[in-house]
């Protein structure tokens, strides 16, 4: 049964950490989905991300899929 306790543990931890991940993430003006999955797959990149200071450039938006064609398309 301590088994399955701490499998539980370690998942919940991980989905708060990712969850938290993408919120911090979004505030300093980095990739969000990205923090998101490293602090779901290893939950101390959390603590790496409070450390990094807010980016200052602009913020990060991923291209859409028509814009990803269109460049695919120019090549």
């Amino acid at each position: 049964m301590a088994a399955m306790q701490g499998i539980v543990i370690w998942a919940v931890v991980a989905i708060l950490s990712a969850v938290a991940g993408g919120f911090i993430a979004a505030w300093k003006n980095r990739n969000a989905s990205a923090w998101a999955a490293w602090a779901f797959l290893v939950p101390p990149a959390l603590l790496a991300l409070l450390l990094l200071p807010r980016n200052r450039g602009i913020s990060y938006r991923p291209p859409t899929l028509d814009e990803e064609d269109r460049g695919a398309e120019a090549s």
